[in-house]
């Protein structure tokens, strides 16, 4: 009995021993592949969420190495793994908008007349996210604005791949606006919300719903540092902030390319840009081209990057990348010019900021009402950090 005891506690000192290197393999390793812009606010802040994450994705990775569950699935379970419990000013209900599982955020206090209404959909990529990751800033959104807020459960890749989501955001936010009455909200006021991929589907719904005479008109779009196109993968933002927490360069391709196939195949000629053809490439460049992006944010440093052309192969995996709902920027200027008024939301540190630039300037070309709000010394997913406790930025709150 003894030594079989002895036995046991000896391979589970082997196997923690084993996992503690792996786990500092890693963040070694990613260490020396980020970096913390000097402009970054509070640069240790942002370290410590970074190796969290990390830790949270190697953890995943091992037990699915041992058959235990996906990496997916297991960050998914850590992301949301926190219960807030009841709200003292909102009335809190789980329901569903046909098939879509939603969070409706209500103020108790009572209102002499119609509320605001926002549509949420919130971020991670299309892959990670859901009700409870954003439970905090719905929460903040429904009681500073007094607005009814409903958070939207979409589907996510790779599981689902694309329009799923977007068919999701887009059916749920139908249901909302021919209910309007039964939840208390002005049809005039009704808007639709996201950030980062959230913004991308906030975008895309706004896009289809623009034309639409049978429902209420949206009052306005609010986009929280969008993702709106996947041509151009070597913008100036995605080469200066590369390697910038909390979203690299090489995790926005993989994000998009699980939304749109369910795997990540064809990364390599994404991020090289071999994966659209030429000619459709020089048909879209009036609207997704480094040099619609101000000078001024080139000075950290810029590389014009060669035209490269694709395979026919390569095309017909990726050619979803060209459709507006899926890529909100190629959307032609009829259907821009339809657009409500518009807040855009960009931070230095981001690889997507340029996406935002350029959604900004095709919007004011379109005499759409723009608001743009840029964080000098944010960073992608800052938002999420405004309520962290003592992992909380001053641009985010």
């Amino acid at each position: 009995m003894a030594v079989v005891l002895t036995v046991l506690v000896l391979f589970l000192a082997g196997f923690l021993a084993a996992f503690i290197l792996l786990v500092m393999g890693a963040i070694n390793f990613h260490f020396s592949n980020s970096e913390i812009p000097p402009g970054v606010n509070q640069p240790a802040k942002l370290r410590i969420i970074h190796i969290n994450l990390i830790c949270t994705a190697v953890v995943g990775k091992i037990l699915e190495n041992i058959g235990i569950c996906t990496q997916v699935s297991f960050v998914r379970r850590m992301q949301g793994r926190k219960a807030l419990g009841a709200d003292p000013k909102l009335f809190i209900k789980d329901l569903w908008f046909e098939k879509v599982p939603v969070r409706i955020y209500q103020p108790k206090a009572p209102s002499a007349s119609q509320r605001r209404g926002v549509m949420f959909f919130h971020g991670g990529g299309w892959v990670f996210g859901s009700l409870e990751t954003h439970e905090k800033l719905c929460r903040f959104i429904a009681r500073e604005s007094e607005s009814v807020v409903v958070s939207v459960g979409y589907r996510l890749a790779p599981e689902h791949k694309y329009p799923a989501a977007y068919e999701d955001c887009l059916s749920a936010t139908q249901h909302f606006l021919q209910r309007l009455e039964r939840y208390g909200v002005d049809p005039a006021r009704v808007i639709v919300c996201g950030d980062s991929a959230g913004g991308n589907l906030a975008a895309a719904v706004s896009q289809t719903l623009a034309g639409r005479s049978d429902l209420p008109k949206l009052r306005a779009q609010i986009l929280i540092y969008p993702g709106l196109q996947a041509l151009d993968f070597n913008l100036p933002s995605y080469q200066q902030n590369r390697g910038v927490p909390l979203l690299f360069r090489e995790h926005a391709a993989f994000y998009v390319l699980q939304y749109l196939n369910g795997n990540a195949t064809n990364m390599e000629e994404v991020l090289e840009g071999s994966h659209i053809p030429a000619d459709i490439k020089l048909n879209y460049i009036k609207w997704v081209s480094p040099d619609n992006i101000p000078e001024k944010f080139k000075v950290r440093g810029y590389k014009p990057h060669v035209l490269l052309d694709c395979t026919t192969e390569v095309f017909e995996k990726v050619k979803g990348f060209c459709e507006p709902s899926l890529c909100p920027l190629l959307a032609e200027d009829t259907v821009i010019q339809q657009l409500p008024e518009s807040f855009i939301l960009t931070c230095e540190y981001d690889v997507l900021r340029d996406d935002g630039l350029l959604y900004k300037k095709r919007l004011e070309d379109n005499g759409v009402r723009v608001t743009w709000y840029h964080l000098e010394d944010g960073f992608h997913g800052i938002i999420n950090s405004f309520n962290s406790d003592r992992l909380s930025f001053p641009a985010g709150k």
